[in-house]
Order: structure tokens, then C-alpha cells, then sequence
């Protein structure tokens, strides 16, 4: 049975750590030796995006969502069941989040490159009768970890984890480091961080892992130094070049300098979403400047926290100011205002559309979460070029944008300094004043156009009813897909009326085998698995979306679908 493989609780219990959780027995024992580390795989062009699965050994079937579905068993339903409790506070079964990492296990793990996985990997501090403690999280991360290696590690997959909001002990607060958290998780993590970031990690929990030696990597930030709720930090003020959030945006910078001169591309992974909501402000500035600084060596930004599904935009012309775009609210309880948020945002851009200046924007991914809190289980799987022509920028030592491009932009570009940045204390009081070197932009870079190593779409699974029971576990199924369905199939080779005819040069985007039968037919044009029909997710194609949402009516069929993914049926309010 599928259950009994991989139990987080037996690595709790032969751990040696049941007695710190002092939870029942959910599910039986048996979990499986770590195998060496498997030879270099052939690429699949796809990767795994999983965040906030936040398991809870208290959990117990039957109780209140008032309890955190810790006690209470209450007279009338609903009441928690084996796999969740829907659209409510309730984190994590072992069971759920055991059947999750089982289903990757038996039907992705053989199909993706790599795993980003955006924390998050302990319950939240939503029960005061059972406080969580130091303990506790640790001991959940290193069985989580150790299971991750498990499935990904041991295949041979590089995973690239990030330390979320409640990590941490007391939730959403990181002193700077060298700390205990940095050592502690340099322990949990040392089968996914290299040994030459460790240095590195030990003083602030980031580092970067070349996914694909020398063409691919992923930065993992810790967003806890850039987190406006982390009270312990200074918020990247200009006059405190030692704050740890400087000194980790510092460190990417000289990141991306590297990985650009050496002609590679990056992701850039961490927990919270870099919105103006989110960070501290002077953090979120510095942190847009980098993405725009680097939009030919960035192919985009993947974030978790929030569990709601959208995209955002960094903006340069946003930064002119103290109205910042916000990006989403991420105060608990104010997911209703996200969309209304969002429209707003796709709007001021799509009124931009004949002046828009693709150099100046960056699109954040932010992706619904495992744990059923307050949505449905979810995780993403995204597909990526492996045959188109590599990108040159950085190879040939150039300084700033390619040849023919137009105009070199920098901040100042879109900051009114002469306004913004007068009197003689004015280079300390924001990084606005302070950001002056060159932007690297190109229309032919794979965050621009379709070529080597763009991100091509995704396909999002979900569970949209947790009722079940271990002998008949409800199913994941496909929520939406991100790409055309003609995208789906090879393409018909050159005077031959029929798809497919070209199967060895192709590369499936989405296995066949994990999409529904509709989707397997290559006749197949439309399809209520794929409303966004994007061609790749490109900074163009983002846009053009944003403009297509912003340009419907608030009935629409769009809006409707996309508020619907956002919130997973449940009934927010508009």
C-alpha cells in the first residue's frame, strides 16, 4: 500500500524525536534507506514546484477547526478528515502530506530535472493549548528533508529548498546570523546545499546550486531578512551596509555578475514574495533593481507563502515613489482584496501597453500551497526549452545591452532624483539615490523570447475533494495548464497533414500519461484545461495576459477562471 511507504512519522519515531511531538501514531512505519547518489540523468526539461506543506503530527480526524483540528470533536459537521480539512485553518495530516510526497515519488520523480521547493515545512503556531517549539520544527524539517532525499536526492535531482516564515521559532523572526537557525539548517539541508556555499549559508541561510553545471542555476534567497514582519532586521537602510538583508542582496548581485559572465541562466527562488507588502520597503527596491539589473540572466522568480495562486510585476516605474505596486496583500484573512489587487495592477499596466518598455518589468510566480490552508492542496510542474540556441550575453564580455538594442536603461531612468534625492544627508536616505549601474536587457534573452532554457508553461494538480480514507485516498487531478493544447503534441513535420510525426525530436511538455484523455488527442484545439493559451512565460507573454484580464468584463470567462484558480472555488468575496 502506497501509504505505508516513506511515513514521516516513522523518521519521526526512529528519529528518536516522537517523544518531542508527543502526537498518535497516524500512519505505520517503514520507511526505506537513503540510496547513493544516482549518475547524471538525460534532461526531461521539466522541474518541480512545491510549497508550504506545513504537516501537523497533532492532527487528528474528526475534530474542530476552532482547535486547529487538535481536539473538540464538534456535534454538528464539518469536522476534520483523514486528509485535511477544507478551505479552513487546519495544517497538514502526516497522512496527506505521506500521500503527497508518495504520489511525486511514484509518478514525477522520474520526470523532472530539479526541485525548487519554497518552505514552509513545519505546522503554524495556531494552537496555544500545544505551542509549537524549537524542537518541533527542526525535528519536521529534517524528516521532510530526509525524505525529499529519499525521492529526488538519491535519483540524482538537485532540490533546492528555502527557509519559510514559519521555520523559524517564533514564526516570521530571524536574528542575523551566524545563528542557530544557520547552523542547524546547514545540518538539515547539507545533502542539497554544495559545500562551497556553506560558508556562505552558515551567515544567512542562501545559497545557489547550479541545477545544470555551467548553463543552469537556482539562487535560494532566505526572504526572512528581506520580510517586513522580521522585526529582528534592519530593512536594507542604506546606511546600514551590514544589515543581513543588504548583505544577502550584496551577495546575489555578485551572483548574478558571475553566473552572467559565465553565460548561464538563474531562477530565483525564496519563500515570501518579493512585493511591496511584503518586504521592507528599501529591501524591495534594492531587490527589484537586481531583477531589472540582471532581466537577461534571470528567467524568473518562483515564491510560495501566500497560498493563493498569482503573478505580479516588478516595476521600475513603481520604485518612482513611496506607492509602490503592492503585489498582493498578505496580511492572513485579506486574500479577498488579492484580486482586486491584482485587476488594478494588470490595468495601470495594459493602459501602458503602446509605451511599455519590457526592459523595466519582471513577472513574480507565486504558487498555491500542499497544505489545504485555507485552499486545496496543490504543487506545479513546469517545462522549460533543452533544444533551442543558447544566449550569449556575458560570453563575449559585454558591458551592457546587446547590440542594436536601443537605449542602456538604469534606475534613474524612471526615478526623478533631481525631485527624490536632494540635500546633502540624501545618499542615506533611500537606495533610490544610490543605484547607478546598467541594466542587462535583451529581446533575445530566454526571459524575453523562446529559446534555450525558457519556461515554456506549467501544469498545476490539485486535490479538489480530500474525503477519502487510506483504502480509497482521494485523487490528484489537473486543475489548468498554463499552455495551448496544440503545445502539448509534436508538431506535424513539414507537408504532413498529421501531428505527431516527429515524436523522437520532441520534447513533451506534460507526460501524456498525466493529463486527461481529452488531452491526449493531438486533434484537440481548445480545452477548459487550458483557458490562458500562452505560448512560454516569457515577460511578453505575462504581459499580454495581464492585458487580456485587464481588458475583460468583470463577468468574463477569463476573470471568472482565473479568480476561480486563485481561490480554488472558495467563496471570496470580490
Amino acid at each position: 500500500m502506497a501509504l505505508l511507504r516513506g511515513s514521516l512519522l516513522a523518521l519521526l519515531v526512529l528519529g528518536g524525536v516522537h517523544d518531542v511531538l508527543g502526537a498518535p501514531p497516524q500512519v505505520p512505519l517503514g520507511p526505506a534507506a537513503v540510496a547513493p547518489a544516482a549518475k547524471p540523468r538525460k534532461l526531461t526539461g521539466r522541474f518541480l514546484h512545491l510549497t508550504d506543506i506545513h504537516p501537523d503530527p497533532h492532527y487528528r480526524e474528526g475534530m474542530s477547526e476552532k482547535s486547529a483540528c487538535h481536539r473538540k470533536k464538534p456535534k454538528k459537521k464539518p469536522r476534520s478528515g483523514p486528509f485535511g480539512y477544507t478551505y479552513g485553518e487546519c495544517d497538514s495530516p502526516l497522512l496527506l502530506t505521506n500521500y503527497t510526497l508518495d504520489y511525486l515519488e511514484s509518478k514525477w520523480a522520474d520526470e523532472v530535472d530539479f526541485v525548487i521547493w519554497t518552505g514552509d515545512s513545519a505546522r503554524h503556531d495556531n494552537d496555544r493549548k500545544i505551542p509549537r517549539t524549537l524542537k518541533e520544527i527542526y525535528a519536521l524539517n529534517r524528516v521532510m528533508a530526509r525524505r525529499m532525499e529519499e525521492i529526488f536526492t538519491s535519483r540524482g535531482i538537485p532540490v533546492i529548498p528555502s527557509i519559510g516564515n514559519n521555520d523559524v521559532w517564533p514564526h516570521n523572526i530571524m536574528m542575523p546570523g551566524p545563528n542557530d537557525v544557520t547552523s542547524e539548517f546547514s545540518s538539515i539541508w547539507k545533502s542539497f546545499v554544495p559545500f562551497h556555499s556553506y560558508q556562505v549559508f552558515q551567515r544567512g541561510a542562501y545559497y545557489s546550486v547550479e541545477v545544470i553545471p555551467d548553463q543552469l542555476a537556482v539562487i535560494s534567497l532566505n526572504t526572512m531578512y528581506l520580510f517586513d514582519s522580521n522585526k529582528a532586521v534592519g530593512g536594507c537602510e542604506v546606511k546600514d551596509r551590514d544589515d543581513p538583508g543588504n548583505l544577502q542582496l550584496d551577495w546575489m548581485e555578485v551572483q548574478l555578475q558571475a553566473f552572467r559572465a559565465r553565460g548561464m541562466q538563474t531562477w530565483i527562488s525564496g519563500h515570501v514574495p518579493p512585493s511591496a507588502r511584503n518586504f521592507h520597503s528599501e529591501c524591495h527596491i534594492r531587490y527589484t533593481e537586481l531583477s531589472l539589473r540582471y532581466q537577461d540572466t534571470i528567467l524568473g522568480h518562483l515564491f510560495g507563502h501566500m497560498n493563493v495562486d498569482h503573478f505580479f510585476f516588478l516595476d521600475a516605474r513603481t520604485l518612482a515613489s513611496e506607492e509602490e505596486n503592492d503585489g498582493g496583500a498578505h496580511t492572513a484573512g485579506k486574500h479577498k482584496d488579492l484580486y482586486a489587487t491584482l485587476l488594478k495592477d494588470y490595468d495601470h499596466l495594459y493602459k501602458r501597453e503602446k509605451d511599455l518598455d519590457y526592459d523595466s518589468i519582471s513577472v513574480v510566480n507565486v504558487a498555491p500551497s500542499v497544505v489545504p490552508n485555507p485552499y486545496l492542496p496543490s504543487f506545479r510542474i513546469f517545462s522549460y526549452n533543452i533544444t533551442g540556441s543558447r544566449y550569449s550575453a556575458g560570453l563575449l564580455g559585454d558591458s551592457g545591452t546587446d547590440s542594436g538594442v536601443g537605449q542602456q536603461h538604469h534606475l534613474g531612468d524612471f526615478v526623478d532624483r533631481e525631485e527624490l534625492c536632494q540635500g546633502p544627508d540624501a545618499s542615506n536616505v533611500s537606495w533610490r539615490c544610490n543605484l547607478n549601474s546598467p541594466w542587462h536587457s535583451s529581446p533575445h534573452s530566454p526571459s524575453r523570447t523562446n529559446r534555450l532554457y525558457t519556461p515554456l508553461g506549467f501544469a498545476q494538480y490539485y486535490m479538489p475533494n480530500l474525503t477519502g480514507t487510506e483504502r480509497h485516498p482521494p485523487k490528484w487531478k489537473l486543475e489548468y495548464l498554463t499552455y495551448a493544447p496544440q503545445a502539448l503534441h509534436p508538431p506535424a513535420a513539414a507537408g504532413e497533414p498529421e501531428a505527431g510525426k516527429k515524436k523522437d525530436a520532441f520534447v513533451y511538455p506534460v507526460p501524456l500519461k498525466r493529463l486527461p484523455r481529452k488531452l491526449r488527442d493531438a486533434n484537440v484545439t481548445a480545452s477548459k484545461f487550458a483557458p490562458y493559451a500562452m505560448s512560454d512565460l516569457t515577460i511578453p507573454s505575462w504581459t499580454a495576459l495581464a492585458h487580456r484580464l485587464a481588458k475583460a468584463g468583470g463577468r468574463s470567462k477569463l476573470r471568472k477562471r482565473f479568480r476561480r484558480y486563485m481561490y480554488m472555488g472558495a467563496n471570496e468575496e470580490l
